[in-house]
């Protein structure tokens, strides 16, 4: 009962945030002490790739970093160890006499048994709490059939749901005595000079303001989102709703704010649509656990594939026979970040023109993005492999036709060197034994 000398443990996940976190607010306010812990994310081998990308491991560290500088403000502190959660679990419960673990609900098979492992091997309850999603498990009433598998039928469905609103800051109990947390460690990268976007809350909250409000971009959102790159062309809100520095919930209220204020126009409608895909890509992802990440994806339809290491290579290096897609690489590497449109031409040439396991490309994805969430990216790959969510059966992009409508005049290209040498497709040695 609250006021109880009760201490709990809250393990943050991907939601790095005070503000509108059901489950932080449970926990403050039933402890009379909290624990609050950060795991940092184990990187396992993976499609031939381990590791975290600098610009992504540096938005990371900064988001670390303001959550707990948001905590210390108000009395508390974040504990960030590296390791997992159930090495680290039992010991923090025994040491500080915790009497219960909460952590919020995410998307991801490794994710989800992380969660039941760690539950197994405590004798006092772990409860998971609603994620950093639109609607609420309960909102969404599936039929019997279960969550729609395309797009349109899931909007269709959520038609007469309201989003959930909102909850403020809650009131945090302090944190245990003989807690000491060091500082996070300041990263070794620096924001690419062409995307400087900085982790944490308050970064989070001033892009919304400045892209929405100040700008008020988002009145010609729908017209700009297909851009390459650029200012105000889309609002990069997805950085901060990945780590979860951002609510989903604040921003969609955000939205229904300003058109309150402005009116609702097709750009603010077609922003709401984007919401709705990351809403459905996140509770497919609940649905089609292992399959997320089978080749042949949840229906098991086989495409033909085959794995040259040196075309994948030459893909994740900005070194294939297509200019656009090389700049592309170059630019997500640099930055941790594409646009929309850069996403699918750089995947739709790895699929088609390369005819790799799309799975390569979404790993490549994961280890670079700033944005990465599990549900998304591997949801998004699946729908241009056709093997997912796309009722057309994948999408195939011309790179030359993409070229001449988004660099017209080769200023992307230029700028990113996308152009390089052209390549033997194979090579071979003098016993014409290929080497890759």
């Amino acid at each position: 009962m609250p006021g109880a000398a009760m201490t709990e443990l809250y393990w943050f996940r991907n939601d790095l945030r005070i503000d509108d976190n059901h489950g932080l607010a449970v926990h403050a306010g039933e402890a009379s002490r909290l624990l609050c812990v950060y795991f940092w994310p184990r990187q396992l081998p993976w499609c031939n790739l381990t590791g975290m990308g600098e610009q992504r491991k540096r938005f990371l560290l900064e988001s670390l970093a303001a959550l707990q500088s948001d905590l210390r403000e108000r009395g508390q502190d974040l504990m960030v160890l590296h390791g997992s959660p159930t090495q680290w679990l039992p010991d923090l419960v025994k040491r500080f006499s915790v009497s219960r673990v909460g952590v919020s609900r995410t998307p991801g098979v490794y994710e989800r048994w992380e969660v039941e492992r760690a539950a197994r091997l405590l004798d006092i309850p772990l409860l998971e709490h609603e994620g950093n999603a639109l609607f609420s498990a309960a909102q969404l009433s599936p039929s019997p059939a279960g969550l729609p598998l395309q797009y349109t039928p899931f909007c269709m469905s959520v038609e007469d749901v309201s989003p959930e609103s909102p909850i403020g800051e809650p009131q945090l109990p302090p944190r245990p005595e003989r807690f000491n947390a060091e500082t996070v460690a300041e990263p070794a990268t620096r924001p690419h000079p062409s995307f400087v976007v900085r982790g944490g809350a308050a970064a989070g909250k001033e892009r919304l303001h400045t892209w929405m409000l100040r700008e008020r971009a988002v009145d010609t959102y729908k017209a700009t989102r297909n851009q390459l790159e650029g200012l105000f062309y889309a609002s990069f809100l997805s950085p901060w709703l990945a780590t979860g520095s951002l609510s989903i919930r604040r921003v969609a209220q955000a939205l229904r704010d300003y058109e309150r204020t402005y009116g609702s126009n097709e750009s603010t409608r077609h922003l709401f649509s984007e919401f709705l895909w990351r809403e459905f890509f996140h509770w497919r992802a609940y649905e089609d656990g292992p399959t997320l990440f089978r080749a042949s994806g949840r229906g098991r339809r086989r495409h033909l594939r085959t794995f040259e290491p040196r075309s994948f290579a030459r893909w994740c290096a900005g070194a294939t026979d297509y200019p656009l897609v090389n700049a592309l690489m170059h630019q997500l590497v640099a930055t941790g970040w594409l646009s929309n449109r850069g996403r699918q031409i750089a995947a739709s040439c790895l699929v088609n023109e390369l005819n790799l396991d799309w799975r390569y490309g979404a790993a490549f994805f994961e280890k670079h993005l700033l944005d990465y969430d599990v549900a998304s990216n591997y949801g998004n790959w699946q729908y241009i492999a056709g093997v997912g969510a796309d009722p057309r059966g994948g999408r195939h992009f011309n790179i030359d036709k993409q070229a001449s409508l988004y660099d017209p005049e080769g200023e992307f290209v230029q700028r990113w060197q996308g152009v390089c040498a052209p390549q033997p497709e194979f090579i071979a040695d003098a016993a014409d034994w290929p080497i890759v």
